[in-house]
C-alpha cells in the first residue's frame, strides 16, 4: 500500500510541476486526464 500511495504522489508532484512550466489550461487538463488514466491502470487494471 505504500508503495501505490507513494507513486500516487510521485505522479501528483510530476503534474504540478508541469503546470508550472507550461502554464496552458489545455495542456494541463490533458495531462491530468493521463495522470489519472494511468492510476486508474495501476490501480485496477490486470
Amino acid at each position: 500500500m505504500k508503495k501505490i500511495i507513494g507513486f500516487a504522489l510521485f505522479l501528483v508532484a510530476f503534474g504540478m510541476l508541469l503546470m508550472i512550466i507550461t502554464h496552458n489550461r489545455l495542456i494541463g487538463l490533458i495531462i491530468i486526464a493521463l495522470l489519472l488514466l494511468i492510476g486508474y491502470h495501476f490501480s485496477c487494471g490486470d
